[in-house]
């Protein structure tokens, strides 16, 4: 069976990965130079199978126009003339109710624990380095109510068997030593020990490679012009300059970008770009410096050391594909990481970067079979892509071939949304 792969980010290359190592013949398709060099680039650095939830939850837009109103302010939106936009947001003011997040939550956490069980399988089987650590989350609290709140999150993550500690700030500063030069600026944490941390864009890179000698073609600055659809089947995807690429099944993998190709012959998908920003510096003093990922509650930034870098995180905003880095863009990450971890990296060395986060208005990924018989979606991960690619990546791969996966398909497909 030949198989085109439309993208080549972490979910791309991983679904790539698994459907030649069952025997396919792929061709992945990507108009960057090369892998990982769009939303996989410069993420958060998390893995992050404890903090799995929808961002579309009870409580969320009380929260959120209060956070429109902070100085350094994690959520941005710009009232675009965006009819796509629009409904996305009505969409996801619907699934911030108890109902919706409870089943929206359940699928998600389907996938990431799988990814969960399947990633060590992966690392052992390739041997990849990625600057990988596994030392948990520390989720810090900057007041009593942030902590009180967590209760209901200590109760979700019991509910689905992801370990945690309830820390005070001495046990803060037992995770995370340089947090004791700050030490009055927290009250205490959440700490997810099954999280794990590592460089996306090194994984996605060194992962290809080791596709391409499994035989995977990789098929760099192709820009997908449409997909060719006859007699509800898809016939090929024309691309620029290539031309026609043909295949026995084909895969959208394509992040926030899936929607422009899709939505011509029929599906239209509700993923949304939703714009994030972050700066990677050096370490300059390893006492002073993160040990693992530090999730900043109130800004909603993370901290995450990768081997000698430090990679800072964060920010939402609604502004419709704009990739535009503004001289301030960068101004929320900054101020964390000098904040809780002051001398540990070097600011003035920080390189910034932005991308655009494929979010779908109830938080669950898109995965799976659609109502042409050999298209299949492995698209909308929000800021989960890293987390469940491995999973994601596997089951996706299962179902193109035919096989059972061994995970529930119920609810992830684009079925849910009547497409």
């Amino acid at each position: 069976m030949k198989v085109v792969v439309m993208g080549a980010g972490v979910i791309g290359v991983t679904t790539a990965w698994y459907l030649a190592k069952a025997g396919c013949e792929v061709v992945v398709l990507d108009r960057q130079a090369g892998p990982g060099l769009e939303t996989s680039y410069a993420n958060a650095g998390e893995l992050s199978y404890g903090m799995t939830s929808p961002w579309a939850a009870p409580g969320v837009p009380i929260k959120a126009l209060k956070w429109l109103f902070m100085k350094r302010r994690p959520l941005f939106i710009w009232p675009l003339i965006s009819p796509s936009m629009w409904k996305w947001g009505a969409q996801m003011l619907m699934n911030c109710a108890e109902g919706p997040y409870a089943v929206n939550k359940g699928r998600m956490v389907r996938i990431s624990n799988y990814s969960r069980d399947v990633m060590p399988d992966l690392i052992a089987d390739t041997g990849i380095e990625y600057d990988g650590r596994e030392q948990g989350t520390l989720q810090l609290f900057r007041t009593e109510k942030q902590m009180k709140g967590s209760k209901a999150d200590q109760e979700i993550l019991a509910e689905y068997d992801s370990p945690f500690e309830v820390l005070d700030p001495d046990g803060c500063i037992a995770v995370e030593p340089a947090l004791a030069q700050v030490r009055e600026k927290f009250v205490g944490g959440l700490r997810l020990t099954a999280d794990r941390t590592g460089d996306c864009r090194m994984f996605t890179m060194a992962l290809a490679d080791k596709a391409a000698a499994l035989g995977v073609q990789f098929h760099y600055g192709q820009t997908i012009k449409w997909i060719d659809v006859q007699n509800d089947r898809v016939a090929g995807v024309m691309t620029d300059p290539e031309g026609l690429v043909t295949g026995d099944a084909y895969v959208c993998a394509m992040g926030s970008y899936a929607p422009r190709v899709l939505r011509p012959i029929g599906l239209n998908l509700p993923v949304y770009p939703v714009k994030g920003y972050s700066v990677t510096l050096p370490v300059l003093d390893d006492a002073k410096a993160p040990q693992s990922t530090i999730m900043d509650e109130t800004h909603k930034v993370a901290v995450t050391r990768l081997g000698d870098r430090i990679r800072v995180a964060g920010t939402a905003e609604i502004a419709g594909y704009s990739g535009r880095l503004g001289p301030h863009a960068t101004d929320t990450v900054r101020h964390v990481i000098s904040d809780l971890f002051p001398g540990g990296g070097d600011l003035g060395q920080a390189e910034g970067w932005t991308g655009l986060r494929p979010m779908t208005p109830d938080g669950t990924p898109v995965l799976g079979r659609t109502r042409y018989g050999n298209l299949f979606l492995n698209t909308g991960h929000g800021t989960l892509g890293w987390t469940m690619a491995a999973g994601s990546g596997r089951a996706v791969a299962d179902v193109v071939m035919g096989k059972t996966p061994e995970i529930s398909f119920d609810g992830l497909e684009a079925s849910r949304y009547h497409l």
